[in-house]
């Protein structure tokens, strides 16, 4: 297989990077995931990554607590798993730069759109940290974001569902899985994949979006190389 896109961004929630301890970052879990990732920095993909921080904090779970605040804290939070997926992958090899949407220079490079181009194009894989920076975005929104200011040909959104589904799997038996959507259905349909803003940002700038299931890592490859392992949503 030949990976079919040139520069992709890869979003990684933090509950996969939990494992099955459901909480913090599982080391063995998370080095699973950056095996394909190295594989696809050898074949000379360019991968830039946004994580989310459920696994430490969710900022719409925090009740009676300031929005503002709580969404601060959950950028912290993906920080914290940047920086571990950053570790990971450098154990094996990969070089890496985080990037932080606030500013924190004693751990991490701020967000500066040119540079982090230019680790892409030299071969080092961009973690961006923090989301978009602002409250009341979320993670998925940043993916979004980033991927449109780099110019990433494709969104991974590595899930814990093996797809689209017009309900949720989990719960309803009779759950049907998309092999392809537009972004249009997305928002009209009230899928839930990404937020409405997110989908907005992929449509606007003719982003496609592959989600697909994490528990099987390898599919981060496979996805690359459009092996169908999920579901693509698409403009086209």
């Amino acid at each position: 297989m030949k990976p079919k896109y040139k520069r992709i961004l890869l979003k990684l929630s933090g509950e996969s990077l939990a494992g099955a301890n459901k909480h913090g970052i599982d080391f063995d879990t998370v080095s699973a995931y950056c095996e394909p990732i190295k594989k696809l920095i050898d074949d000379g993909v360019q991968v830039g990554i946004v994580v989310g921080g459920g696994n430490f904090w969710r900022g719409r779970s925090s009740g009676e607590m300031d929005r503002t605040r709580a969404d601060h804290m959950g950028m912290l939070a993906t920080t914290i798993n940047a920086l571990g997926v950053a570790d990971a992958l450098e154990q094996i090899g990969v070089d890496v730069r985080v990037q932080t949407a606030i500013s924190m220079r004693e751990v991490a490079e701020p967000y500066i759109r040119n540079r982090a181009i230019r680790h892409l194009e030299k071969g080092r894989v961009v973690i961006f940290g923090c989301g978009t920076g602002n409250p009341f975005f979320s993670t998925d929104t940043a993916a979004a974001l980033r991927a449109a200011e780099i110019e990433a040909e494709i969104i991974l959104k590595a899930t814990l569902v093996d797809g689209v589904y017009d309900k949720d799997p989990n719960t309803y038996t009779d759950a049907v899985k998309y092999d392809v959507l537009s972004f249009q259905e997305v928002l009209e349909k009230d899928l839930k994949v990404i937020d409405s803003t997110a989908a907005a940002i992929c449509k606007d700038n003719s982003i496609d979006l592959m989600v697909f299931s994490i528990l099987e890592p390898e599919n981060i490859y496979d996805a690359v190389c459009d092996t169908k392992v999920g579901t693509l949503v698409t403009n086209s």
